[in-house]
């Protein structure tokens, strides 16, 4: 069984910053997703999500055109094809950011983080280097399928910080993993099985420093569509403060017999 899929994106400057760093490419003829978050300031974090995003896009692309294109870096074990090249894609946009900025005088100044998703059929391969998150609204349940590679985020993984102590540290934005830091970067791979009528979101931090997951979850559930979603999301993120850039892509899924992958394109706006 094939899972069709609908989607919905937005890109917001948010009430605060004077420039969105955030960049997504939906690429549906490649069943591929893709979103990041730049940093750097100004023009360094909008290069470096803009080539983050074209990388991805573009290598994958160029191995669906050619199934024998080598694989940037090691191949993973216990994950398909399709998860592995994705992997490939990351590495490759990290060397590519790390390069620019090499150029560009702002080596160790420029990076962004990366989310990406790709579908085939019923199985749904996940990416991503910083804390741009991926979830999974199943019927009630409301799950966070990534791990934020962030400060806070280990020192709760190592019992030294609470969830609310996490909310409110200054240190939120203070990365221990991100596209173009270094000249390498380790890429967190895994897959999981889509089930009918699951909805999945990609998100920046702009959204999930705003919004809780009750919010979050709530809006997902009862908007009528992935692009209404995506809307909705982005207004009351901005309503709640907007004190950063707000970028979503909403996926929603349903079961289909027969075909491949189809997705109901739908206008988005940046």
């Amino acid at each position: 069984m094939t899972i069709e899929m609908e989607f919905g994106a937005r890109s917001d400057v948010g009430c605060v910053r004077e420039n969105n760093e955030d960049s997504f490419r939906l690429a549906p003829e490649l069943n591929l997703f893709v979103l990041s978050d730049g940093m750097g300031g100004l023009a360094s974090g909008e290069v470096a999500s803009r080539l983050s995003v074209e990388t991805v896009v573009k290598h994958c692309g160029d191995a669906a055109a050619d199934p024998a294109l080598p694989i940037e870096g090691q191949a993973i074990g216990g994950v398909s094809q399709a998860s592995n090249r994705l992997a490939s894609a990351i590495r490759l946009a990290n060397r590519t950011v790390h390069d620019a900025a090499k150029r560009n005088g702002n080596d160790g100044r420029m990076g962004a983080t990366l989310a990406a998703v790709r579908v085939e059929g019923e199985r749904l391969s996940i990416a991503h280097v910083g804390d741009s998150r991926i979830y999974r609204l199943r019927g009630g349940d409301f799950e966070q399928l990534t791990r934020d590679h962030s400060f806070v985020a280990e020192q709760m993984l190592r019992g030294r910080m609470t969830p609310e102590e996490a909310s409110a540290s200054a240190l939120q934005s203070v990365l221990i993993r991100a596209i173009g830091i270094e000249a390498e970067v380790d890429v967190d791979v895994n897959e999981e099985l889509l089930r009918d009528g699951d909805t999945l979101l990609l998100c920046s931090d702009g959204l999930t420093r705003e919004l809780s997951d009750e919010q979050i979850s709530a809006v997902l559930g009862e908007a009528r569509d992935a692009q209404a979603a995506a809307e909705s999301l982005v207004d009351l993120a901005k309503k709640a403060g907007g004190g950063d850039n707000i970028t979503v892509i909403v996926l929603r899924g349903a079961p289909k017999t027969a075909g491949t992958l189809a997705l109901i394109k739908r206008w988005f706006r940046r």
